[in-house]
C-alpha cells in the first residue's frame, strides 16, 4: 500500500514513521509513505500556506492553491488513488470498520488540516472521505493522520508476526478484548486466573469469550446495541459457558 500524506508541519509526522510497527512496514516493503511539505508548493517567496478566512473571524486557513499544487504533483505518480482523505473534527467518526474497509486500498492521499482548516473549496474537489479521529479538536491533522496509517498498517499482510493478532484486537467483532496476562503468574499477591494455566484451548477461548462480553456491557453497552441479533445471542451464549 502506498500512502500519501500532505502537511504544513511533515516534522510532526516522519519523526513516528520510522519507529515500531510503522518502521517495519516500510522496511518490509508491505507499506510505502510519502510526507509532502505543503511549503514546497507555495510560489511567494516567505513560503506562506496560510491566510485569513473571509468575512472576519479567529484562526488562520490554509491557502487552496499550495494544497492544488501539491494534488497535482501527487498524481504524477502512475498509480491510481482509490481515496483523498481529510483528517478534521468535523468528519465521520473513524471506526475498526472503516479501518477495516480502507486497508483492502492499493493507495490513500491524507490531508492533514491545520490552523482553522483548510479553504472549502478544496474540501469541495480534492476530497473523497472526511475523517475524524473523536470528538475533540487537535492543533492539526498530522497526529489524526499517523493515527489512521499505524491502524491500517497493522492489517497488512506481513506487517504483524502474528497474522491473527489484529483479528482479535477490540472492535474487530464489536467486542472489547480480554483481559491479558503474562509471567510471572503471581506477581505481589495477584494470580493469572487458573484457566489461561490449564492448557485447555476451549476453556480458554471461552473464557475469554466470557470476559470480553462482560467488559463490553460494562464499559461499552452502546456497542452491543450495534452488534447483530445473532452475533449477540452467540456472544451471550459463550458468556454461559
Amino acid at each position: 500500500m502506498r500512502v500519501d500524506i500532505i502537511s504544513a508541519l511533515p516534522e510532526i509526522v516522519r519523526g513516528s514513521l520510522q519507529e515500531s510497527i510503522l518502521g517495519r512496514a516500510q522496511k518490509k516493503g508491505e507499506l510505502e509513505v510519502h510526507v509532502h511539505d505543503l511549503r514546497d508548493y507555495a510560489t511567494d517567496k516567505y513560503k506562506k500556506v496560510d491566510d485569513y478566512p473571509f468575512g472576519g473571524g479567529a484562526g488562520m486557513v490554509l491557502k487552496p492553491e499550495p494544497i492544488a499544487a501539491c494534488f497535482e504533483h501527487i498524481r504524477e505518480h502512475q498509480a491510481p488513488i482509490d481515496e483523498v482523505i481529510f483528517l478534521t473534527p468535523d468528519g465521520e467518526v473513524l471506526t475498526q470498520a472503516i479501518v477495516n474497509e480502507l486497508s483492502l486500498k492499493n493507495r490513500i492521499v491524507m490531508l492533514a488540516g491545520h490552523y482553522k482548516g483548510v479553504d472549502q473549496r478544496i474540501r469541495d474537489t480534492e476530497i473523497t472521505r472526511e475523517i475524524s479521529i473523536g470528538d475533540y479538536v487537535l492543533s492539526g491533522g498530522e497526529l489524526p493522520a499517523l493515527v489512521l496509517v499505524d491502524a491500517i498498517a497493522r492489517l497488512l499482510p506481513g506487517v504483524l508476526g502474528d497474522a491473527t493478532s489484529a483479528l482479535t484486537d477490540s472492535f474487530q467483532d464489536e467486542l472489547l478484548d480480554a483481559p491479558t496476562f503474562t509471567r510471572p503468574a503471581d506477581f505481589n499477591g495477584m494470580k493469572v486466573p487458573n484457566v489461561l494455566l490449564s492448557g485447555d484451548h476451549a476453556k480458554i477461548e471461552a473464557w475469554r469469550d466470557a470476559q470480553r462480553m462482560e467488559k463490553t456491557k460494562r464499559r461499552r453497552p452502546d456497542l452491543l446495541h450495534s452488534m447483530p441479533s445473532d452475533d449477540l445471542s452467540d456472544a451471550k451464549g459463550t458468556k454461559n459457558t
